[in-house]
């Protein structure tokens, strides 16, 4: 009812500007019949036979130019953003509007005077035209007299058209943006003018320019840049004390409107390295008929492969997860965009065997992504048995169907983390590895892994954190100044996955080149720095501790593993470790039934099954 309402109102608002618009075009039409006899004989001496045809002939003249005016959707315009082209179109409406004043009126043999065509013609032009600029003129001087001291000064880097185009939109809107100059690396463009906004420089210059026009925000207006020079440009930015925003992509294929999708910095765009896109055109034909299961379909990287597995086509797509609210999410998600795809969703645990199996049994899936697992290292570390439970257990048993069921192609999400953890979780997944490669070896399911670095926005990940923080006033929480991570986005890591299933050939622990390490203290400075405070002094660090079973650095190798090539440059293979496969069996079974009972430290068995672990003191 409320959304009724809304709508009644808003078209009541748009009837009455029209209304508005259609009572000064009849003042108008009226004025410029009676202009021409002004100009020609003098308001006090008006010729009275020239008079009277023309107040006789206006019930006619009036609903013409209305009639005109409309055709030309003259009443359908947004006139705070007039522009050149609505000008051209006022022009023409008018040119129409006499041209059908002169034929009825020859046609009929009304006598007016010859000058009265030309000069009436020009002024309705005028009028028209004046009418409709008015209206930003009158939106311009109120958001003037609005802004005395909310305004914020603004500085527009990029003079292109997209820049122009924002630049217009601005000046012409409500917004509390007050745009002073803009920086161009073209050094032609320099002291020239866009919309009355100086151009005064290059990327060189922002630090300068900033201080001496005492600049508020920056707004980065350029669509066609590529990430590294977007990058470039948000270091010199970092060192003002401006807000920092950018227009993406997208709006270089926007004509209006473009205010509404300018956005703050984000993670992505502080990444030390351009994304890595992994195309994969052989997925639709490999999951094409084809029934795929992802496990912790609900997740972060569960969720991405349903959406780039859903797109290419699948048989059917089972979505499968413990935790039923995310999973609803993305159901529903995907029955909005994907409506005719055939997909199932299902709950449940990937520690019961027996729900587990009668999935495989009624649906028989061929290729397999168990994403499914307790990842939160602190987390896992106060509740060591339930990384056990959940992720050993957890890929046992899907493993042991996988095979049973004669799954083609099986693949396991790992961690960067499984690198001689020091923490149960990395511990854990180091051993769901050895599982993979322990069944690759006696099944005829081609079992492969996909290890991979710490995932920007994920659930529970540290940029949200961060983010939530300064959000709050600070202070960012950080456990150690020197402590790195490998970073990588979402659409990255799920490309890496699905290629990882493609390349397959059984055993292999796939690991992508995911560039420099990136320093966390650095990040959490970048991410201060871009919602316009000052580190430390508005939004403070706190140093608080390396939290239970954290390392300073990650990495995504281990020493014994070497290293092989593939045909693409950014992914590497690790070789399959030598081990005792039936020692590894009955540890891992006794493994699982300590954990089952709960016991006080399980930490020990931990370490027996996957030697490369060594905890941390606690």
């Amino acid at each position: 009812m409320t959304e009724d309402r809304e709508v009644k109102q808003m078209q009541r608002a748009k009837y009455a500007r029209i209304g508005l618009f259609v009572l000064v075009d009849i003042c108008i039409v009226a004025a410029s019949c009676l202009a021409p006899l002004i100009l020609r004989f003098g308001i006090f001496t008006i010729d009275m036979q020239y008079y009277d045809l023309v107040i006789k002939w206006l019930p006619i003249d009036i609903p013409i130019a209305i009639a005109v005016i409309a055709f030309f959707k003259l009443y359908n315009r947004v006139w705070t953003y007039v522009s050149i082209e609505d000008m051209i179109d006022c022009l023409k409406a008018s040119v129409v509007i006499e041209a059908i004043y002169m034929a009825y009126k020859m046609l009929l043999g009304i006598p007016m005077m010859r000058s009265f065509y030309p000069f009436n013609w020009m002024i309705l032009f005028l009028f028209l035209a004046c009418s409709r600029v008015s209206v930003r003129l009158l939106r311009r001087l109120r958001n003037r007299h609005n802004k005395i001291e909310e305004t914020r000064r603004l500085m527009l880097i990029g003079g292109g058209s997209a820049g122009s185009m924002l630049l217009k939109e601005l000046k012409g809107g409500r917004g509390t943006l007050e745009p002073v100059c803009i920086i161009d690396d073209n050094v032609a463009k320099k002291g020239k003018l866009i919309h009355g906004v100086p151009i005064v420089g290059t990327r060189n210059d922002i630090i300068d320019v900033v201080d001496r026009y005492r600049i508020d925000d920056i707004i980065i207006a350029i669509p066609s840049a590529s990430p590294t020079e977007i990058r470039d440009i948000l270091k010199i930015c970092q060192e003002t004390h401006c807000k920092v925003k950018i227009l993406p992509a997208i709006a270089s294929t926007l004509t209006a409107g473009l205010g509404q999708t300018v956005r703050d910095v984000n993670y992505e765009d502080l990444l030390g390295r351009d994304a890595v896109v992994i195309a994969n055109p052989e997925l639709e034909e490999f999951v094409r008929g084809k029934t795929v299961m992802v496990t912790g379909g609900g997740g972060t990287i569960g969720s991405e492969l349903c959406r780039q597995i859903v797109a290419n086509k699948p048989g059917k797509l089972l979505i499968v997860d413990i935790y039923e609210n995310t999973t609803y999410e993305l159901e529903m998600e995907l029955n909005r965009y994907y409506p005719e795809a055939d997909k199932e969703v299902l709950i449940a645990s990937v520690r019961d065997y027996d729900r587990l199996e009668s999935i495989f049994a009624e649906y028989k899936p061929e290729i397999v992504y168990h994403a499914a697992a307790h990842k939160h290292v602190p987390l896992m570390e106060y509740s060591p048995n339930e990384a056990i439970k959940n992720n050993c257990k957890g890929t046992l048993n899907l493993c042991k169907l996988a095979d049973k069921y004669g799954v083609k192609r099986f693949v396991l999400i790992s961690t960067d983390k499984a690198v001689r953890p020091t923490n149960v979780m990395g511990a854990s997944k180091r051993i769901c590895e050895m599982i993979v490669q322990t069944y690759n070896r006696r099944s005829n399911t081609e079992f492969v892994a996909v290890r991979f670095g710490n995932v920007l926005g994920s659930n529970g990940s540290v940029i949200p954190l961060f983010l939530r923080q300064i959000a709050a006033g600070g202070p960012l929480t950080l456990t150690h100044r020197d402590i790195t991570r490998f970073f990588m986005t979402i659409p990255e890591a799920v490309s890496l996955v699905l290629k990882a299933g493609l390349m397959a050939r059984g055993g292999e622990i796939f690991v992508l080149d995911m560039g420099e390490p990136v320093k966390i203290y650095d990040l959490a400075v970048n991410l201060i720095k871009m919602k316009g405070y000052v580190p430390e002094k508005d939004i403070k660090i706190e140093i608080v501790g390396l939290r239970p079973g954290e390392k300073l650095y990650e990495e995504l190798l281990m020493d014994e593993e070497g290293l092989q090539d593939t045909a693409n440059s950014l992914i590497h293979i690790g070789k399959p470790i030598e081990l005792d496969e039936e020692k590894f069996l009955a540890e891992l079974d006794a493994l699982i039934a300590q954990a089952e009972e709960n016991g006080a430290d399980i930490r020990p068995a931990v370490k027996s099954i996957c030697p490369t672990y060594q905890p941390n003191s606690h």
